[in-house]
């Protein structure tokens, strides 16, 4: 994951939007993304999921009042 890496634009300089950032990576391979072998998301086959997420779903989960104090910590 390039967000560990220092001399790209992706690199985060906080530790709380790092934190953000691999969560919502871990997030969407265990939810989201099919797995080529299992054929089905980690999730669905360790029970935690009923069907595969989509973005939306994933979206969703987050909280309206951290993305509006993120938006304007960054203006």
């Amino acid at each position: 994951m390039r967000r560990f890496t220092r001399l790209t634009n992706a690199f985060s300089k906080k530790i709380d939007n790092h934190a953000y950032a691999v969560a919502l990576h871990f997030m969407y391979c265990n939810f989201v993304r099919i797995h080529q072998t299992l054929r089905v998301t980690p999730a669905m086959e360790a029970g935690l999921a009923h069907h595969v997420w989509t973005i939306e779903e994933l979206v969703k989960l987050m909280e309206p009042k951290s993305i509006l104090d993120g938006i304007f910590q960054a203006a």
